[in-house]
Protein backbone atom coordinates (compact mmCIF):
# COMPACT_ATOMS: atom_id res chain seq x y z
CA UNK A 1 0.00 0.00 0.00
CA UNK A 2 1.28 3.46 -0.95
CA UNK A 3 0.84 5.94 1.87
CA UNK A 4 1.60 9.65 1.90
CA UNK A 5 2.36 11.31 5.20
CA UNK A 6 2.75 14.97 6.15
CA UNK A 7 2.45 17.20 9.17
CA UNK A 8 2.83 20.72 10.34
CA UNK A 9 5.67 21.77 12.65
CA UNK A 10 3.88 20.36 15.71
CA UNK A 11 3.60 16.91 14.14
CA UNK A 12 7.15 16.42 12.83
CA UNK A 13 8.20 14.08 15.64
CA UNK A 14 5.06 11.92 15.44
CA UNK A 15 5.33 11.84 11.65
CA UNK A 16 8.87 10.51 11.89
CA UNK A 17 7.83 7.78 14.34
CA UNK A 18 4.82 6.76 12.27
CA UNK A 19 6.92 6.63 9.10
CA UNK A 20 9.13 4.05 10.80
CA UNK A 21 6.07 2.08 11.92
CA UNK A 22 4.62 2.12 8.41
CA UNK A 23 7.89 0.95 6.89
CA UNK A 24 8.06 -1.90 9.42
CA UNK A 25 4.56 -2.88 8.23
CA UNK A 26 5.94 -2.96 4.66
CA UNK A 27 4.03 0.08 3.47
CA UNK A 28 5.49 2.19 0.66
CA UNK A 29 5.71 5.58 2.43
CA UNK A 30 6.16 8.95 0.79
CA UNK A 31 7.00 11.69 3.30
CA UNK A 32 5.82 15.11 2.13
CA UNK A 33 7.43 16.95 5.04
CA UNK A 34 8.16 19.11 6.78
CA UNK A 35 11.42 17.72 8.05
CA UNK A 36 12.17 20.31 10.74
CA UNK A 37 10.06 21.77 13.53
CA UNK A 38 10.10 25.34 12.17
CA UNK A 39 6.67 26.94 11.88
CA UNK A 40 4.83 26.08 8.66
CA UNK A 41 1.29 26.46 7.34
CA UNK A 42 -0.55 23.12 7.57
CA UNK A 43 -2.76 23.64 4.47
CA UNK A 44 0.35 23.53 2.26
CA UNK A 45 1.23 20.05 3.50
CA UNK A 46 -2.33 18.75 3.67
CA UNK A 47 -2.80 19.75 0.03
CA UNK A 48 0.22 17.77 -1.12
CA UNK A 49 -1.05 14.50 0.36
CA UNK A 50 -4.71 15.13 -0.50
CA UNK A 51 -3.82 15.93 -4.12
CA UNK A 52 -1.95 12.62 -4.45
CA UNK A 53 -4.86 10.67 -2.93
CA UNK A 54 -7.35 12.53 -5.12
CA UNK A 55 -5.32 11.73 -8.25
CA UNK A 56 -4.88 8.08 -7.26
CA UNK A 57 -1.10 8.26 -7.08
CA UNK A 58 -1.16 7.06 -3.47
CA UNK A 59 -3.74 4.84 -1.77
CA UNK A 60 -4.06 6.58 1.56
CA UNK A 61 -2.73 9.50 3.54
CA UNK A 62 -1.82 10.39 7.09
CA UNK A 63 -1.88 14.03 8.18
CA UNK A 64 -0.76 15.34 11.56
CA UNK A 65 -1.14 18.75 13.16
CA UNK A 66 -1.79 20.00 16.68
CA UNK A 67 -5.39 18.77 16.75
CA UNK A 68 -5.79 17.05 13.37
CA UNK A 69 -8.75 19.29 12.61
CA UNK A 70 -7.07 21.89 10.39
CA UNK A 71 -5.42 19.21 8.26
CA UNK A 72 -8.78 17.47 7.92
CA UNK A 73 -10.56 20.61 6.78
CA UNK A 74 -7.89 21.33 4.17
CA UNK A 75 -7.70 17.75 2.86
CA UNK A 76 -11.46 17.45 2.40
CA UNK A 77 -11.39 20.23 -0.19
CA UNK A 78 -10.05 17.72 -2.75
CA UNK A 79 -12.33 15.57 -4.88
CA UNK A 80 -12.59 12.00 -3.71
CA UNK A 81 -10.82 12.63 -0.43
CA UNK A 82 -12.53 11.33 2.67
CA UNK A 83 -10.36 12.63 5.51
CA UNK A 84 -11.35 11.86 9.09
CA UNK A 85 -9.93 13.16 12.36
CA UNK A 86 -9.33 10.11 14.55
CA UNK A 87 -8.40 10.28 18.20
CA UNK A 88 -8.96 6.70 19.38
CA UNK A 89 -9.38 3.14 18.14
CA UNK A 90 -13.16 3.51 17.68
CA UNK A 91 -12.98 6.57 15.42
CA UNK A 92 -10.17 4.94 13.43
CA UNK A 93 -12.14 1.74 12.92
CA UNK A 94 -15.42 3.41 12.02
CA UNK A 95 -13.76 5.93 9.71
CA UNK A 96 -12.76 2.94 7.58
CA UNK A 97 -15.78 0.65 8.08
CA UNK A 98 -18.48 3.23 7.48
CA UNK A 99 -16.76 6.08 5.62
CA UNK A 100 -13.95 4.36 3.70
CA UNK A 101 -11.67 7.17 4.92
CA UNK A 102 -8.62 7.43 2.70
CA UNK A 103 -6.87 10.03 4.86
CA UNK A 104 -6.57 9.91 8.62
CA UNK A 105 -5.88 13.12 10.52
CA UNK A 106 -4.15 12.86 13.87
CA UNK A 107 -3.46 15.16 16.80
CA UNK A 108 0.20 15.54 17.68
CA UNK A 109 -0.83 17.17 20.96
CA UNK A 110 -3.45 14.65 22.12
CA UNK A 111 -2.18 11.17 21.15
CA UNK A 112 0.41 9.21 23.08
CA UNK A 113 2.90 7.25 20.99
CA UNK A 114 1.22 3.97 21.96
CA UNK A 115 -2.27 5.21 21.06
CA UNK A 116 -1.07 6.71 17.76
CA UNK A 117 0.47 3.34 16.80
CA UNK A 118 -2.74 1.52 17.75
CA UNK A 119 -4.91 3.96 15.79
CA UNK A 120 -2.76 3.60 12.67
CA UNK A 121 -2.69 -0.21 12.85
CA UNK A 122 -6.49 -0.36 13.20
CA UNK A 123 -7.01 2.16 10.40
CA UNK A 124 -4.74 0.22 8.03
CA UNK A 125 -6.30 -3.19 8.64
CA UNK A 126 -10.00 -2.25 8.81
CA UNK A 127 -11.91 -2.88 5.57
CA UNK A 128 -14.81 -0.83 4.24
CA UNK A 129 -18.13 -2.59 4.95
CA UNK A 130 -19.84 -1.40 1.74
CA UNK A 131 -23.63 -2.06 1.71
CA UNK A 132 -25.62 0.89 3.01
CA UNK A 133 -22.38 2.77 3.59
CA UNK A 134 -21.51 2.64 -0.12
CA UNK A 135 -24.88 4.23 -0.91
CA UNK A 136 -24.13 7.04 1.52
CA UNK A 137 -20.65 7.62 0.10
CA UNK A 138 -22.20 7.82 -3.36
CA UNK A 139 -24.48 10.57 -2.09
CA UNK A 140 -21.44 12.42 -0.74
CA UNK A 141 -19.71 12.04 -4.13
CA UNK A 142 -22.84 13.39 -5.83
CA UNK A 143 -22.80 16.41 -3.51
CA UNK A 144 -19.13 16.92 -4.26
CA UNK A 145 -19.87 17.03 -8.00
CA UNK A 146 -22.85 19.33 -7.48
CA UNK A 147 -20.81 21.77 -5.42
CA UNK A 148 -17.96 21.59 -7.93
CA UNK A 149 -20.31 22.33 -10.82
CA UNK A 150 -21.91 25.25 -9.00
CA UNK A 151 -18.71 26.78 -7.72
CA UNK A 152 -18.41 30.47 -8.41
CA UNK A 153 -15.45 32.64 -7.62
CA UNK A 154 -15.88 35.70 -5.51
CA UNK A 155 -14.38 38.97 -6.68
CA UNK A 156 -12.53 39.17 -3.40
CA UNK A 157 -10.31 36.14 -2.92
CA UNK A 158 -9.61 36.93 0.72
CA UNK A 159 -11.05 34.53 3.27
CA UNK A 160 -14.22 35.64 5.06
CA UNK A 161 -13.75 37.57 8.26
CA UNK A 162 -15.75 36.84 11.36
CA UNK A 163 -16.81 39.64 13.68
CA UNK A 164 -15.35 43.10 13.72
Amino acid sequence: MKIGIASDHRGVELKSRLTQLLQSLECDVQDFGPFEAQSVDYPDFAAQVAREVSNGRINRGILICGTGIGMCIAANKFAGVRAAPCHDSVTAEYSRMHNDANIICLSADQLSDQLADQVIRIWLKTPFEEGRHARRLQKIADLEREVGNNFCEHKDSAPPTHGS
